[in-house]
């Protein structure tokens, strides 16, 4: 099958694209029509997505990517547009997890979702809203998660971070009269976050939870494309998509 274009497909670039819901928003993306770019640190991986994306029949694109380096998510942009001629919407996607109660200390991995979850998404914005400005239409989508609407143990500084993404978010859209701004708050979703760092037990409990209650990855990316999908003038701000049996 050839690679289809579409001349109604909007140009996307997903971080965080090499797994989870990454990967599930661009495959999505992609089976209905829009050209995807992804980024990730894990090249290998994005290559073998994209030449997946493409033998079905979809238009996908990828580029090495740290979102903790504004340099770096800025050549992501630079290399998507000089590629598709415009960049219509972002989705920040790139998120850590390592959970553990804060007496523990753990300094590194707390800058560290910082560096990811807020810096990498503040990255993108700056790297595209100029542009977006500039063209008079765009769209920014923000995964948070449901941990931006409430706190629990082992889970402080994680929850921080996606609160601030929330409040990021809505200060964006009050903002904006011409880019559109969802975030989007997953619960309990079938990836890879729980399985790197935070305590022993903490990991333990959220793999627990997340084996007896995930959602695939593949309804979050629904939910994007349905915000993405909308018509210019409706601006889907706010969508929290999580298992039925999450408490």
């Amino acid at each position: 099958m050839t690679n289809r274009t579409s001349r109604d497909g909007k140009t996307i670039l997903i971080t965080g694209a090499s797994s989870g819901i990454g990967e599930a928003t661009a495959r999505h993306l992609a089976s209905i029509g829009h050209r995807v770019v992804l980024g990730a640190r894990r090249t290998e991986r994005l290559r073998t997505i994209v030449e997946e994306i493409r033998a079905a029949g979809g238009v996908a694109d990828f580029h090495e990517l740290d979102v903790t380096s504004l340099e770096s998510v800025q050549e992501f942009v630079r290399v998507a547009r000089r590629a598709h001629g415009r960049v219509d919407v972002m989705v920040n996607n790139a998120g850590v997890m390592p959970l553990s109660p804060v007496h523990e200390l753990r300094i590194a991995e707390w800058d560290r979702m910082v560096d990811v979850n807020l810096r990498g998404t503040l990255h993108g914005t700056a790297a595209v809203l100029p542009m977006m400005r500039a063209q008079g239409a765009g769209h920014i989508v923000n995964v948070a998660s449901t941990s931006a609407h409430r706190v629990d143990p082992t889970a402080a500084v994680y929850c921080a971070t996606k609160f601030a993404v929330r409040a990021l978010s809505e200060g964006l859209r009050q903002e904006s009269l011409e880019v559109r701004v969802t975030v989007v708050s997953p619960g309990f979703t079938a990836t890879e976050l729980t399985l790197r760092g935070g305590s022993e037990e903490a990991r333990a409990a959220a793999k627990a939870a997340t084996e007896a209650l995930a959602i695939p990855p593949s309804a979050v990316a629904e939910a994007i494309g349905y915000a993405i999908g909308q018509p210019v003038e409706v601006d889907v701000n706010e969508i929290v998509v999580r298992p039925t049996a999450q408490g």
